[in-house]
């Protein structure tokens, strides 16, 4: 019987070169972007899992969330009316967020990857085990 880890996901670890600090926001971010780089980076942080290469990720993380938050505070202003180009932009930019947060941690299932899950009870009465 073979083994593969196809579709499996490696557990993710602290790193020896984890940043210690959370660098500033980049210049060039949306202000949406940067309010989530500011959100989401002391939890990189506290976790030890980013280094500055992967910076760039995070990065490009910050600047999905960021389109789908410009274009939702857009179609608010305009009164909730849905622009179908939009909407498949913001679709998207939403999609590639999900994927690089649970790159990154910060998804629940990502987070219990990292170990940051509370372990389980372990119940002496469970009529399973046997």
């Amino acid at each position: 019987m073979s083994v593969h880890s196809r579709g499996v996901k490696p557990t993710l670890s602290a790193d020896d070169d984890a940043l210690t600090r959370a660098p500033v926001a980049p210049k060039h971010l949306s202000a949406q972007a940067k309010a989530e780089w500011r959100r989401i980076m002391p939890q990189l942080i506290a976790r030890s899992i980013i280094t500055r290469a992967d910076l760039a990720g995070v990065e490009h993380y910050c600047t999905c969330a960021g389109i789908v938050r410009q274009i939702e505070e857009e179609r608010a202003a305009a009164g909730g009316a849905i622009d179908v180009r939009l909407f498949g932009v913001l679709n998207r930019a939403a999609q590639t967020a999900r994927q690089l947060a649970a790159e990154y941690g910060l998804t629940p299932t990502s987070r219990a990857r990292i170990g940051n899950a509370k372990p389980a009870d372990d119940n002496d009465d469970n009529p399973l085990d046997a």
